[in-house]
Parts: C-alpha cells; sequence; structure tokens
C-alpha cells in the first residue's frame, strides 16, 4: 500500500515523497482515513512506528480549507515535554512546506512575548505543553472555542507525569463538537477512562499489541554490583566491549545521577553529555541538536528522551538504572532498532532491582538473560568498595564485631545464672565510679585543663594608688 491510496491531498503527498517515504506503517495506514473522515481515534502503537505522522499528515489536509483568526488557534496538539512539542513542529515543518500554515509553539523556556506574536497573528496549529498552555489561558491571551480538532499525543506519559488534571481543565473550555485524536505507546486502565470521557464512539487503532518490544532489538541484562562506582565501571566495560556502537543514550532514573555519570564517563575520556529536565531549553536543544548531528557520542538522559523523541540512527541504548515502571522499559529501548534498522538494549541490575525485573518479564512476556557476576557471588578481596570517582569521600568501612574474651564469657554465663538482687539491695554506683559513655575512659578535665589560652597567662599589671 502507498500514501496515494490513504486520500491524502496532493500538496501532503507531494511533500511526503520529497521526504523520502513511500510507504506508510500500520499505525499510519489504519489512522489516516478515519482521521479524515472526521472521526475519534483512538492509535495504539510501539515507539518509533510512526505515530507523529498518524496525526500530522491528514490534518494538514483538513487544513487546507479555513483561515485561523487571532488568538483563536484551529487545531490543538498536547504534548507532555518540550523535546517532543519541538519535534511535532519540525514534522508540521517538513510536511506542511507546500501549505501556508501558521504554527505556533507553546512550552516553557521561552519567552511569552515571542510566543504571543503567533498567537496574534492566528494560528492554524497551536502544539503545546499543558502548563504553558494554561498560563497563557489564563492571562487572557487565548481563546480556545475555535478549536476543531485535539491531540493528545503520547497519552500515558501524560499520565506518569501527572498532567490529566490539567489535560480535564483544557478539555472543558474546548467546543463540544470538536474532533479528538487520542495516541498512546500503552493502554492502562486510566487512559480507556480518559477515552470514555473525551472521546466519542472512537476507532480504535492497534498496530501492535501494548507495550510489545521490537523484534530488531537485541536485549542484555548485566548483573552488577550496587555501589554505584562499581556500577559506573561495569557500564564503561558494557560500552567498551559493545560491537557496532555509534552512538548511544543512557538512561538514569533520577535527574541529578544522569549529571553525575555524565561527569564520570567525561573523566574516563567518553565523549558524553547530560540531559535532563532541569536543564534550561536552550541547553537541552542543543545537546540534541549535536547528538543527531553525530557531534556527540554518548548522551546520558533521564526519561525526558525516553518518550517519541525521533533519532532514527540511534545504534545502543544502554539502561544504567532499572526503571521503575515496566512501561518505561519498552519505551527507552525504543530508541534502537527503529525503521527496521537492528539495536542493542543493555540493562544493568542490581539485587536490588529484582521486582523491577519481574514486572518487565510479565509485561512484554520474554525472559530476561542475566550474564555477568551478581554482587553475592564475589570474592572478598573484589567486594573491597572501590574508590568514589567523583571526588567524594569513601565511605567508612563497619569495623568487625570484637570477638569475646572466654573468661569475659563465663563472667556473663555466671551473671545470668547468679539471681538478681532486689532492687533496694543493690550497691548504688557512685558518680565519679560511672562507666565513660565514649571509646577513650579520658580523666575528667578540671577548669580549662591544658587548653588554657596564652593571653590569660600574661602578668597583669595592678594600678598604683
Amino acid at each position: 500500500m502507498s500514501f496515494d491510496t490513504l486520500g491524502l491531498s496532493p500538496k501532503v503527498l507531494a511533500a511526503v515523497e520529497a521526504s523520502g517515504y513511500t510507504t506508510p506503517t500500520p499505525i499510519q495506514t489504519q489512522a489516516i482515513p478515519h482521521v479524515l473522515g472526521r472521526r475519534d481515534v483512538l492509535g495504539i502503537a510501539q515507539t518509533g512506528t510512526g505515530k507523529t505522522a498518524s496525526f500530522v499528515l491528514p490534518m494538514l489536509t483538513l487544513l487546507e480549507k479555513g483561515r485561523a483568526r487571532a488568538r483563536m488557534p484551529r487545531t490543538l496538539i498536547l504534548e507532555p515535554t518540550r523535546e517532543l512539542a519541538a519535534q511535532v513542529e519540525e514534522n508540521f515543518n517538513r510536511y506542511g512546506q507546500n501549505h501556508k500554515l501558521t504554527v505556533a509553539l507553546l512550552i516553557g523556556g521561552v519567552s511569552f512575548d515571542d510566543q504571543l506574536k503567533k498567537l496574534d497573528r492566528g494560528a492554524d496549529v497551536l502544539i503545546a505543553t499543558p502548563g504553558r498552555l494554561l498560563d497563557h489561558f489564563e492571562r487572557g491571551k487565548l481563546l480556545l472555542t475555535g478549536v476543531e480538532i485535539l491531540v493528545i499525543d503520547e497519552a500515558d506519559r501524560m499520565l506518569d507525569m501527572g498532567f490529566i488534571p490539567d489535560i480535564e481543565r483544557i478539555t472543558k473550555l474546548l467546543p463540544f463538537t470538536r474532533q479528538t485524536l487520542l495516541f498512546s505507546a500503552t493502554m492502562p486502565p486510566e487512559i480507556q477512562r480518559l477515552a470514555d470521557q473525551f472521546m466519542s464512539q472512537p476507532i480504535r487503532v492497534e498496530a501492535s499489541r501494548p507495550a510489545s518490544v521490537t523484534k530488531t532489538v537485541s536485549q542484555i541484562w548485566i548483573d552488577a554490583d550496587r555501589e554505584p562506582a562499581a556500577k559506573r565501571a561495569t557500564l564503561r566495560d558494557a560500552i567498551r566491549g559493545a560491537t557496532d556502537l555509534t552512538n548511544a543514550i543512557i538512561f538514569c532514573n533520577r535527574k541529578r545521577d544522569v549529571a553525575t555519570l555524565a561527569r564520570s564517563l567525561q573523566k574516563h575520556g567518553f565523549d558524553a553529555a547530560a540531559l535532563h529536565g532541569d536543564m534550561d531549553q536552550r541547553a537541552r536543544m542543543q545537546v540534541l541538536d549535536k547528538f543527531r548531528k553525530g557531534e556527540l557520542r554518548l548522551l546520558v538522559a533521564s526519561d525526558v528522551a525516553a518518550r517519541g523523541l525521533d533519532i532514527p540512527a540511534v545504534s545502543h541504548i544502554f539502561n544504567f538504572d532499572v526503571p521503575s515502571h515496566a512501561e518505561d522499559y519498552v519505551h527507552r529501548i525504543g530508541r534502537t532498532g527503529r525503521a527496521g534498522r537492528s539495536g542493542t538494549a543493555v540493562t544493568i541490575a542490581t539485587r536490588a532491582d529484582s521486582k523491577y525485573v519481574a514486572a518487565i518479564e510479565k509485561l512484554t512476556g520474554e525472559a530476561a538473560a542475566r550474564t555477568g557476576a551478581p554482587a553475592a557471588s564475589r570474592g572478598a578481596d573484589e567486594a573491597e568498595t572501590p574508590p568514589r570517582e567523583d571526588g567524594g569521600r569513601r565511605r567508612r568501612e563497619r569495623r568487625p564485631a570484637r570477638e569475646k574474651a572466654p573468661e569475659a564469657t563465663t563472667q556473663a554465663e555466671s551473671r545470668r545464672q547468679r539471681p538478681a538482687a532486689p532492687r533496694d539491695e543493690r550497691p548504688a554506683r557512685k558518680d565519679h565510679e560511672r562507666r565513660p559513655r565514649g571509646r577513650d575512659a579520658d580523666p575528667p578535665v578540671i577548669g580549662m585543663g591544658d587548653h588554657v589560652p596564652e593571653f590569660m597567662l600574661r602578668p597583669v599589671r595592678l594600678p598604683t594608688s
């Protein structure tokens, strides 16, 4: 099947052909005709299958008729992160090169004034994150009564990031007669409830079973020590031993670990940079742009890079931390093996990650083939904590408990066998006989002891009468 049979306009078909695409993906084949037919669509497909184009292409065809008015966008696309919103804008600019449509991007980290200028000219397509959209609305700079099409992209990610109350509020500001498109890689019960609430008799389009892993991705699991320094050493060995590694994304669960790991890799001579939510928007876009152009080999990121980012030529994925949500594992490794390419996903797991590994195995239906020596099987000489690479102090090693002397044990047993004397008959211990609480039994200090300040030892001249 080709794009010519889907009902797209000649302008859109010309842009698709200029982009080098000839055959639509399964999600595009099933979703595009229903979107063109003005039906609500609930699309489910694994990451990397072309979900973005499945709503961008028909929207361009539908927007060829009509004109936007000032501060009243015709369509609204909600994205969970700034990077995804910027990527959708790039798709509209690429496929809409033959159209004269105005696309406005409302995301955080960018000046309000620049965004207001585009809204004042009239936006045919408004792409926004929920928080910044509500900021503009509360300032009275935006009207949503003219929205014809609403797209909720990466709905499961919206759920994880806590955006559902904002989305419920936004939908109440939109016309009841709108067309709603909801796309997600997984379909938990909460998303199904939202679909029943926001959509009217939606057409369910499912290109693959929810949370399935692409068959072109080879999965490798490595057992490692829980100690951070040893775990980083395991990652470095895995990177050095990886075959055909051109570039890689390394995922961490916490943002502070992203920066620490990036600095550690740089210290050991790796070409690495960090990407997390606490960075300003300009720095985040610069790092992503360098990685896309091949100027950066290793991208250390939080889950901000796990959803929907279109970086087609990623050869390897390294999970430095096992994700606490099994669905995030599918999204992470979906960054490689895209568009029919082969990829490799390496996950470093510790004994503490056993329940997360079990949840991933249950979700994907595949058993994790473990390699490497777990921490419990290491020898005594290998179990010593290595020095920290980030310049911090080494943890104080726990001292072994002292063995009791035989005579002390005998005395203790004799005390247990001896009947306890009544409280009023026990001799009271005097204050000077009390055992000190500290480790060293130092004698009590009288006054200042030997630490008398020098100025107090100087002779004092008394005034003469």
